[in-house]
């Protein structure tokens, strides 16, 4: 690993630990020729999958599709990072399990709303919102109306 401050090819690691349930590593590294210290992530290459989107045009996952999306939704609401990234996580795992070439965006979308409706209500809505593209009030209220059950 090519240290990030002075590009030295030699660097050791100093800790390495498990993180976002045993997914990927954390590892401390120190670089042998300037002594500084950097954080390195690792985690499984998996296939490429490809996503359909709505057009039918088919585009490479993208994890940060989805964060930026949840983000949207929790503007301004009391979800911390951490549930955020819990949730994309969550998200992002079960797409990986189901081990297909492709997904659609219906059926991510649907494993996003699942778990925000959990999380927080109006951020589940505001996703919702843009994701099931309401054409009017009464769609909307529809879909508030199933929250409240």
């Amino acid at each position: 690993m090519r240290c990030p401050y002075c590009s030295h090819e030699n660097t050791r690691v100093i800790d390495s630990r498990p993180i976002e349930e045993n997914n990927s590593i954390k590892r401390r590294r120190v670089c042998d020729e300037c002594g500084k210290r950097f954080t390195t992530y690792e985690q499984v290459e998996t296939i490429p999958l490809i996503v359909i989107k709505k057009d039918e045009n088919r585009v490479a996952y993208d994890r940060s599709k989805i964060e930026r999306g949840v983000l949207r939704a929790c503007y301004k609401r009391p979800v911390s990072a951490e549930q955020i990234t819990g949730l994309v996580n969550q998200v992002e795992n079960e797409i990986f399990s189901m081990e297909v070439p492709e997904i659609s965006t219906q059926v991510i979308g649907e494993m996003v709303m699942n778990r925000l409706k959990d999380l927080d209500g109006v951020a589940y809505v505001r996703f919702a919102s843009v994701y099931r593209e309401f054409k009017d009030v009464n769609t909307f209220m529809e879909e508030l109306k199933n929250i409240l059950k």
